[in-house]
């Protein structure tokens, strides 16, 4: 039976590693720049209009929320990056938390978000070399595709993958937030990270 991702339910926020979840269930780990809509893409996975806060300033995700989907896994939400306006020493604290999560072996798959009508930046890049560090799957979600002209859409595509070194295997899914655009192409892509075989 297909996991049911609108029956995701939110479990715990972890802090430091020793909140770490280890169950032995798969773990989907989210990450995104603060203000690229990482929210918004887990609430129209979901079909829950607030399920993850949309905050009204990018970057207060401060701590690791785990979400059970059925007895399948966990979308694991990471904190957002590069953007947030927090002092020093708290963005260190989430640096630590995610370099802490990274090394500890429960990343199953990955998927990243990036925003389909820029280049990727920096911290994208180091974000990718992270999850390639863990050897796992990566997903890699083109969001805002609403945002840009049929014409941009390939040029972007191709240009977020050349710039974020994608591996063959690595998948890259425009998507659409705001209007659904790759929203089954997601769900397919995270029912076979939590062990079912492609969806028809």
């Amino acid at each position: 039976m297909a996991a049911d991702f609108s029956r995701a339910e939110f479990v715990l926020s972890a802090v430091t590693p020793a909140a770490f979840l280890r169950d032995g269930l798969p773990q989907v780990a989210f990450a995104g720049r603060s203000n690229v809509g990482k929210s918004s893409v887990i609430n129209r996975i979901t079909g829950r209009k607030n399920f993850a806060r949309v905050g009204a300033s990018p970057g207060k995700t401060s701590q690791i929320n785990y979400f059970r989907i059925q007895d399948r896994g966990y979308l694991v939400d990471l904190p957002g990056y590069g953007y947030a306006k927090v002092s020093k020493a708290e963005r260190d604290r989430w640096g630590r938390l995610m370099e802490d999560y990274f090394a500890s072996g429960l990343i199953t798959w990955g998927v990243m978000i990036v925003d389909a009508r820029h280049k990727p930046t920096a911290d994208d890049v180091t974000m990718a070399n992270w999850f390639f560090q863990t050897g796992c799957p990566l997903i890699l979600v083109a969001n805002k595709l609403d945002k840009l002209k049929k014409s941009e859409i390939e040029p972007n595509l191709a240009r977020i993958r050349e710039t974020l070194s994608l591996r063959e295997e690595d998948r890259l899914i425009p998507f659409s937030a705001e209007r659904g655009d790759g929203r089954e192409e997601l769900l397919s892509a995270l029912g076979r990270a939590m062990g079912e075989e492609d969806r028809p």
